[in-house]
């Protein structure tokens, strides 16, 4: 009888350690191994994706939100046909999972269309167009289109207190600030 309680109490104890060392090292894979796998890659191996696909140069914003991040990844989505293809720009923080930006770009022809009921505001931006600014299953995202481009820029609600639509907005308009060639003599 004492062989068998000894042997349940020992099974017991060495299921326990195995479990608690198993969940101690299962930890999720760090950003620059998950990523890549979902076909994301460098932000400027992406644009150039873009770029080649349509023939036309990207523009992004000069702006981030100003919160912190650790990462950033571009990912081109060329599915079958033009209506789904876009550009993706992510930027996160592995120690805050609220620090969430990201930029998806498509062509107008193949604009996602804005519902009602999700709009909170509109706005104008410094060239003239109208920006919407929405709220969609717990990201703040503000929408604008420039040239043949529909723009949409999303940030985590949690961090709407520091990224306001004002911030947005800023942001928004940092991509029509001129793209001047640098004067050689300003850098030295």
């Amino acid at each position: 009888m004492k062989k068998i309680i000894l042997i349940v109490i020992f099974s017991t104890c060495s299921l326990f350690f195995l479990t608690v060392f198993a969940i101690a090292n299962d930890k999720p894979s760090p950003y620059e191994k998950i990523y890549p796998e979902i076909g994301y890659k460098t932000v400027v191996a992406a644009s150039n994706d873009f770029e080649q696909h349509y023939k036309e140069k990207l523009e992004l914003p000069l702006r981030v939100p100003p919160i912190s991040f650790t990462h950033n990844f571009g990912r081109f989505n060329d599915l079958e046909g033009d209506n789904n293809d876009s550009f993706e720009l992510v930027y996160i923080n592995d120690h805050a999972s609220e620090n969430h930006y990201k930029i998806d770009i498509r062509p107008i022809k193949a604009k996602i269309p804005k519902r009602k009921k999700y709009v909170l505001n509109t706005y104008e931006l410094k060239n003239g167009n109208e920006a919407t600014f929405m709220r969609i299953s717990g990201f703040n995202v503000l929408v604008f289109e420039r040239g043949k481009w529909q723009y949409m820029l999303s940030i985590d609600k949690r961090v709407s207190d520091k990224v306001t639509p004002e911030i947005l907005m800023e942001i928004a308009n940092s991509i029509d600030y001129p793209n001047k060639k640098m004067d050689r003599n300003f850098c030295n």
